[in-house]
């Protein structure tokens, strides 16, 4: 159990003073833990997980009590995941992260295009050649491909018709077998 006192001793102080200071300072203390607890998104298998594995480790009050708090616990513990997607607050419609289309560049069969990364940074002690390579563009694997597929709308994955696309003969697959 004393493993787990460190994670907990923060929220029992709150509890305890909360109790002991009236009811007013029990409201100020959620509003304390909300505020700070609030930019914490946990994924929504995390949580089960922790608390099966905890149950395994110890019975009675002090699993109850951690059971609580496995939504509570900071970041470490918890993978990263970027699925993120923007809905707009009217209609609950998805909206584009403008940041992918600034970067990338999607072709109409469903590829995309990036700079190789770092070509901007320190170019001071960078040779020529290795700026002239950092400057090329190159295909996103097929993860990212899908990732950046859900972060924009059907508008950035219609067919553009440009004059003097330097582009045009990379939209279309052609002799390549999937």
């Amino acid at each position: 159990f004393s493993l787990f006192t460190g994670l907990l001793q923060p929220l029992n102080t709150l509890a305890s003073s909360a109790y002991q200071n009236g009811v007013k300072n029990a409201y100020l203390s959620s509003a304390l833990s909300t505020r700070l607890f609030s930019s914490l998104r946990t994924p929504v298998s995390s949580a089960p997980r922790l608390a099966t594995s905890v149950r395994n480790l110890m019975c009675g009050h002090a699993a109850a009590v951690l059971n609580r708090a496995a939504p509570l616990l900071p970041n470490v513990l918890k993978l990263p995941v970027r699925t993120v997607t923007y809905f707009s607050s009217r209609k609950g419609k998805r909206k584009t992260v403008k940041a992918v289309i600034y970067r990338f560049l999607r072709l109409h069969s469903g590829l995309w295009l990036r700079r190789k990364a770092g070509y901007k940074k320190k170019l001071w002690k960078k040779t020529t050649a290795r700026k002239r390579r950092l400057r090329e563009f190159v295909f996103c694997s097929k993860t990212q491909s899908k990732l950046l597929d859900k972060m924009t709308t059907s508008f950035w994955k219609r067919r553009n018709w440009y004059a003097d696309d330097p582009y045009q003969k990379y939209h279309d697959r052609t002799n390549l077998k999937v």
